[in-house]
């Protein structure tokens, strides 16, 4: 399936000179939806993954469903305040600005086997904090999922990426 079809472009957001890949459009339809949930589960269904991490929040929706498909519990990586309980934080930068997301201290163990999905991999800051909360928590392995992969960014946070598995579904040079 050509995913970059259902994935609509858009010129100059959030800001000028970002060509920013809204993944909203997939979700409309079922089949790609289903090819997208499929594809992340075939890559790592003989990985022993024990939870699947989700970033906000578009990482949430296939997360989720590939969660359920691995038979995994699931993890929100959320926007700092807002999630109720003890917290861990990491700042990142992002290819507009920087920010910081938090996660719940009791999320992850050294028990956990840790798939860390987001919608899109641009300059690896957001995957870079999530894989520093996995690793203050001291999990067995981790991997990563994308959707989309903006290679022709190239960053010092997505050379360390490299040193994980990492499955990307569309690819933009």
């Amino acid at each position: 399936m050509d995913l970059k079809k259902e994935i609509r472009e858009i010129a100059d957001y959030p800001k000028e000179g970002i060509s920013f890949k809204d993944i909203t459009t997939l979700f409309k339809n079922r089949d790609a939806v289903r090819y997208v949930t499929e594809s992340i589960y075939h890559g790592f269904k003989d990985k022993g993954i024990t939870k699947v991490v989700g970033l906000e929040a578009r990482g949430f929706v296939f997360g989720g469903a590939v969660a359920n498909q691995l038979n995994a519990g699931f993890v929100p990586i959320r926007k700092r305040g807002k999630l109720p309980s003890e917290i861990l934080q990491e700042t990142y930068e992002l290819e507009y600005g920087s920010d910081v997301v938090e996660m719940h201290a009791d999320a992850l163990s050294n028990e956990d086997i840790v798939l860390i999905h987001d919608d899109l991999l641009a300059t690896g800051g957001t995957a870079v904090a999530a894989l520093k909360l996995a690793q203050k928590c001291g999990v067995k392995q981790i991997y990563f999922s994308f959707i989309c992969d903006l290679e022709f960014i190239d960053t010092p946070n997505k050379q360390l990426l490299r040193d994980y598995e990492t499955q990307v579904l569309v690819k933009y040079n």
